[in-house]
């Protein structure tokens, strides 16, 4: 990434963390899109890692990013506050290696269910642990301004219960019908034709 926030093209395959230089040449392949999808690689593995925590070795091998890259994503991640060193651990020959962690309450998700005559909110932390979860009955077919405002106000009320909750860093919504992913539309929810093309994404 450049200075002034454009791509480094000279270095991109370096910046991804991947090592290929040519990679980001490909059709469809982004340096953004890559950075997204190292840091992805390497919250899941701090999730898992649990309290105990994983070296920046750990998550270059298991990953099969660099160790550069891997520190970068740290980094930032230690930056944003949504990680932090968990102590240190013994390895084979040479210093003990620094662990790091997930801090939990650092950020929350949002997890509707919406059914026929049910809505189902939950609220989980950074480990993916439920934090909090409301449940209200739901008419479906009141319409989709009716039951956007529902749910609104379940996920507030999630949020105001939840102590010391912090930011929420993304939502996600079932509902009893298809999805167009590319669009973000529903499409032929049987017994509620009202609902057909309903912009779910935004």
């Amino acid at each position: 990434m450049g200075e002034n926030g454009g791509v480094d093209r000279t270095n991109a395959g370096a910046e991804a963390g991947t090592g290929r230089t040519g990679l980001t040449g490909a059709v469809g392949v982004s340096l953004p899109v890559l950075r997204s999808h190292n840091t992805a690689l390497v919250l899941d593995l701090l999730r898992t890692a649990g309290a105990e925590g994983i070296s920046r070795l750990e998550l270059a091998e298991r990953t099969g990013l660099t160790p550069q890259a891997v520190s970068k994503i740290t980094a930032r991640l230690r930056d944003e506050g949504l990680a932090t060193e968990a102590g240190r651990r013994a390895s084979t020959g040479g210093k003990p290696r620094t662990v790091l962690r997930l801090v939990p309450e650092a950020g929350h998700a949002v997890g509707l269910h919406l059914d026929r005559d049910e809505l189902r909110a939950v609220l989980v932390d950074l480990t993916g642990t439920v934090v909090g979860e409301r449940r209200t009955s739901l008419d479906l077919g009141a319409g989709a301004e009716a039951v956007v405002a529902a749910v609104a106000e379940e996920a507030g009320g999630l949020m105001v219960g939840a102590s010391g909750a912090g930011s929420v860093l993304g939502v996600g919504i079932a509902l009893p019908g298809p999805l167009d992913h590319n669009r973000g539309v529903l499409h032929r929810m049987t017994g509620y034709p009202e609902w057909d093309g309903f912009p779910l994404r935004d």
